[in-house]
C-alpha cells in the first residue's frame, strides 16, 4: 500500500507536482533477475513512447522502452534482463508494466541513464559499491526515498529487506526487492492537494 509523505517532505514536492519519471529502485545481477525501476513520481500521465535507456555509454536510443505507453501518475514500471514473463513469474507480480531482455546489461560499477523522446536526459544514476557510491545492490534491489530521488547520489540509497518500508519481498529464486511497487509515492489526489497548499502559502509570503 502507498503511504503519504510526512510533513517534513513536503518542500519536495514543489519539484514533482507535475509529470516526472524517475529511477525509484534497481538491481543488478541477482537469481530473479536484474532490473531498473521508473516510477512516474508526478500528477499526471506520461507517454513513454520513444523514450530510452542506457548504461555508462551515455548513448540515447539503445534501449527502447516504448513498450511502458502511458505511465499513469504514480505508476512504476520496470526494466529487466530476463524474459519479461520469466521476470514477472520470478517475483509473482500482477498487473506491472515489464519490458524484458534489457541488452544493456547493469555491472556491479555502472550507469543507469533514462532520456526521454527527445534524447534528452530526465535522470541518471552512477554507482560503484567497490568506491563506496551505494549499497552493493547484487542480488538485493536499492531504493530511494522520496526526498532523494533524481539527485544522482547512489549513497542515498537503502538495500531492500523483506517487509520494509518500500513493501519488499522475497522472489521465487531469493533475490530481494519490491519491483513494480514504489511505497513513498502519494496518490495523485494528494499530490494535487498538497502542490495547492504550497501554491498558497507561497501567495500569503509574497502579500
Amino acid at each position: 500500500m502507498k503511504k503519504l509523505l510526512a510533513l517534513s517532505a513536503l518542500a519536495g514536492l514543489a519539484t514533482v507536482s507535475s509529470a516526472a519519471i524517475r529511477i525509484t529502485e534497481w538491481m543488478y545481477n541477482g537469481a530473479d533477475g536484474e532490473f531498473v525501476e521508473f516510477t512516474n513520481v508526478g500528477s499526471s500521465a506520461i507517454d513513454m513512447t520513444n523514450w530510452s535507456f542506457d548504461d555508462d555509454s551515455r548513448l540515447a536510443g539503445t534501449v527502447s522502452l516504448s513498450g511502458f505507453g502511458v505511465v499513469a501518475a504514480g505508476q512504476s514500471v520496470i526494466l529487466a534482463e530476463p524474459e519479461a514473463a520469466t521476470f514477472i513469474a520470478a517475483w509473482n507480480l500482477t498487473g506491472v508494466t515489464v519490458i524484458g531482455l534489457n541488452s544493456a546489461n547493469l555491472g556491479r560499477a555502472d550507469e543507469i541513464n533514462l532520456f526521454d523522446a527527445s534524447g534528452t536526459v530526465v535522470d541518471r544514476l552512477t554507482y560503484n559499491d567497490a568506491t563506496g557510491l551505494g549499497p552493493r545492490t547484487n542480488n538485493i534491489s536499492g531504493n530511494f526515498a522520496f526526498a532523494d530521488l533524481g539527485q544522482n547520489n547512489a549513497a542515498l540509497a537503502t538495500l531492500s529487506s523483506s517487509g520494509d518500508s518500500y513493501g519488499s519481498w522475497t522472489g521465487v529464486g531469493g533475490s530481494v526487492g519490491n519491483p513494480g511497487v514504489y511505497a513513498p509515492v502519494p496518490e495523485p489526489a494528494t499530490l494535487a492537494v498538497l502542490g495547492l497548499g504550497l501554491a498558497l502559502v507561497r501567495r500569503r509570503r509574497r502579500s
